[in-house]
């Protein structure tokens, strides 16, 4: 295993230059990552040291190094078997250290990995390399190539004819050319510059729903397609509908090979060509072939990869209702709707079934237990699943706070993809190991209008319903980029240490899921919590943890105001010295912040980053960086998609954005599809620059097709065009060339974001 602490001078410039970030805060946050410290750790408590980088960025110097320290350890082995095999030329030797790119490295290991037996395998055992050398070294000897070639007739070797020994010889040129380093990288740039992917439908292939349609007889550059065609093309070939293959024009290819291989006339030009042509046909197409497929499939994983990092991101910060009661309603048709009353900290307090749909007086049954849950536990907000009968239950629940005249309870529609999943898991089971999965459902349900992040936590964030492809991409990765998203979104809002179930805990930086247990296992013999540094009594957490952990961590009403506190424990010194220059307590700086326009910050021992921080922190102490919560409104008519109507202007919810548009829920069960050129009135490249999951959009309905069940929405025919200034008339006609569209803004912005590009 490669020394973590050592990557040389050259791989430390190359992850500089090409993140675009100093060399001091590439090296700082390298040694912090070293050294066992956390990404939300190092972006928020040591902005001094890494020189303010943000958690994109210490997350890609941290992607980085993993690539690079893989392509040292692999370098090593290269090095170890080449010398093994007593090849490792000074030359060869100086090129491998050199590259620090991973197909290279492979391309110049590829000559001497171990082989299975090949057309060239079996022209050596007839002793017709030299024969190939002759070819390869392209310089007149003393006899003519056929006199050469008569030399190596052999019938004992199998080498009948002067042909056969110059096809032999042919077949040991062409895997020379094959594996060649600087052609195939010289290959590979022409199939990604002007390679094309074709699709077909397969013959016979079954599409029932015609899912592929799009992609029977397709053509797309390799350079442009974006991501989610490229996966729709490989899900197409993966349920056997369509093939893929990736066209390049052969006579491009070979040019570019003779121009490589052929140095001089002579004789051996005809054979070289020949053996050229043998090489692209038989070995150099498939395998670049395959090269590019690979790498397609990993440029497309990594969109859609972030695509869905981006939902999660943004459903995981969704606005929380906040610490109220909650009724929560999982609806059900045959069944019945399970009904699950939590107090203001998601405790469990009743649950029962509401028959609604199942005869006419489920209603007038149902009504009278409603009335009697709701005063009996002084509910502020009633939470109802987007499922079957939603729509129904939901009309009930409004008519039933109509009709009886209760203003002060709210009722809202709450996303309920992965309840099923979260109430069969371990989780639920450890929770309510004696209710039934449907009345945990509702709980969740309850628990999600209250706050989606300590609820979305519990479930695998592939079952949360915001990915693009999810099931298409690598899962390894997918996996460990989500984990690092929940990582990020419960640190950025921070974690109450006394009411936070160990779900939750386990994603602050430095804890784990054992040491999330303790907690709880000590909250529950101690009591809550009174300081942060009881932390250090918990089995398992050291000083280590304590110090990645504890600034995450709040705590309300402890014996230390800051516990409550975005403010590191080792930050506490500062704030007690702002006290002291401000003649009070750092009691009362929390009640009045208005204190501190007072600070003279040349007097603190701080960097001016962390005193920054800190100074915004103590203004709004445990402010929560969430949007305020807004209850989306569908309309009372609109529950079914058989309601719907060209040219009507409905609320929704954003449920997912991916690269051609955003799906929006407007409460007849069936997402509707803004597509990216109806989202906006200027030019956008992403649908992300103009909405984000979870947001409340108000759209027209532009198209319905209860068929196939297919909504076409707009935002765009709802927002009045960017207004421009009005030219100014002419003295006289003048022909003048037609303006630019005002895209040009955009142009600059996309070229500096790309500048910038490490996300």
């Amino acid at each position: 295993m490669t020394d973590k602490k050592t990557l040389s001078s050259e791989i430390l410039l190359h992850i500089a230059q090409t993140l675009n970030l100093p060399m001091r805060g590439l090296v700082a946050v390298i040694e912090l990552l070293d050294d066992g410290g956390t990404v939300p750790f190092i972006a928020r408590y040591r902005k001094e040291a890494t020189g303010n980088l943000d958690e994109v960025q210490i997350r890609a110097i941290e992607e980085k190094l993993a690539y690079f320290r893989d392509l040292v350890d692999r370098r090593q082995t290269i090095l170890a078997s080449i010398a093994e095999q007593g090849k490792l030329t000074d030359d060869l030797k100086l090129r491998i250290e050199a590259t620090l790119d991973k197909s290279e490295l492979e391309d110049l290991y590829l000559p001497y990995r171990p082989k299975r037996r090949t057309k060239a395998t079996i022209a050596r055992e007839k002793g017709l390399e030299p024969l190939a050398a002759y070819l390869w070294a392209q310089q007149a000897g003393a006899e003519p190539l056929k006199s050469l070639a008569a030399g190596f007739v052999n019938a004992e070797l199998g080498v009948a004819t002067q042909d056969e020994a110059l096809e032999g010889a042919r077949h040991i040129v062409a895997e020379w050319v094959s594996e060649d380093a600087d052609l195939r990288k010289a290959l590979r740039q022409l199939v990604f510059d002007e390679g094309v992917v074709m699709s077909r439908k397969v013959t016979d292939a079954v599409d029932e729903q015609e899912k592929f349609k799009m992609y029977y007889e397709y053509k797309e550059p390799v350079k442009t397609i974006p991501s989610h065609r490229m996966l729709a093309i490989r899900r197409g070939e993966g349920e056997n509908v369509l093939y893929f293959l990736i066209e390049t024009e052969a006579e491009r290819a070979i040019a570019i090979m003779r121009r490589h291989v052929l140095r001089a006339p002579g004789d051996w030009t005809e054979q070289l060509e020949l053996a050229i042509d043998d090489a692209w046909k038989r070995l150099l197409n498939s395998s670049i072939q395959a090269e590019i497929r690979l790498e397609l499939k990993r440029r497309s994983d990594t969109e859609a990869i972030q695509v869905f990092r981006d939902n999660l991101y943004n459903l995981l910060l969704a606005p929380p209702a906040g610490p109220i009661s909650v009724l929560g309603i999982d609806p059900g048709l045959r069944t019945g709707c399970k009904v699950a009353v939590v107090d203001e900290t998601g405790k469990l307090l009743a649950h029962d079934v509401l028959y609604l749909h199942t005869s006419k007086q489920g209603n007038a049954e149902a009504a009278p237990k409603l009335e009697g849950l709701l005063r009996k536990h002084t509910i502020r907000a009633i939470a109802i699943g987007n499922g079957t009968a939603s729509r129904e239950t939901d009309a009930f629940v409004r008519g039933f706070l109509r009709d009886k005249g209760i203003q002060d309870i709210f009722s809202v529609t709450v996303s309920e993809s992965g309840a099923s999943i979260y109430s069969a898991s371990d989780v639920a089971r450890q929770e309510f190991p004696d209710l039934d999965l449907t009345v945990r459902g509702a709980i969740s349900i309850a628990r999600r209008l209250q706050d989606p992040l300590s609820e979305l936590v519990k479930v695998d964030p592939k079952s949360i319903g915001v990915g693009q492809y999810q099931h298409d991409v690598d899962q390894r990765q997918l996996a460990e980029s989500l984990e690092h998203v929940v990582e990020s979104c419960v640190n950025k809002v921070g974690v109450d240490l006394n009411t936070s179930s160990w779900t939750l805990l386990r994603h602050v930086a430095g804890i784990t899921e054992r040491s999330a247990l303790n907690i709880v296992s000590y909250r529950n013999d101690k009591g809550s919590f009174r300081s942060r540094m009881q932390l250090l009594e918990v089995p398992g957490i050291g000083p280590k943890t304590f110090e990645q952990a504890a600034g995450f961590l709040r705590i309300r009403n402890g014996d230390n105001p800051l516990d409550m506190t975005a403010v590191h424990p080792e930050s506490y010194p500062v704030v007690e010295q702002i006290a002291q220059s401000l003649q009070t307590s750092v009691s009362e700086i929390i009640r009045q912040p208005e204190l501190l326009e007072k600070v003279d910050s040349r007097q603190l021992s701080a960097g001016a980053y962390t005193l920054t921080d800190i100074l915004a922190e103590l203004h709004k102490p445990g402010r929560d960086p969430r949007d305020k919560f807004v209850a989306p409104s569908f309309r009372e008519e609109v529950r079914e998609i058989a309601d719907v109507q060209a040219g009507m202007v409905l609320e929704g919810v954003v449920t997912n954005v991916t690269k051609f548009g955003a799906f929006v829920d407007i409460g007849v069960h069936q997402d509707g599809l803004v597509h990216i050129s109806e989202l906006s009135n200027r030019f956008i490249k992403d649908p992300s620059e103009a909405v984000k999951t979870g947001q409340i959009v108000k759209v027209m309905v532009l198209s319905v097709d209860t068929k196939a069940k297919r909504i076409a929405l707009s935002i765009k025919a709802l927002t009045a065009p960017a207004a421009r200034p009005a030219a100014k008339p002419a003295a006289k006609p003048v022909a003048k060339p037609v303006p630019k569209p005002e895209a040009t803004l955009d142009e600059k912005l996309t070229a500096l974001s790309m500048k910038w590009k490490v996300r």
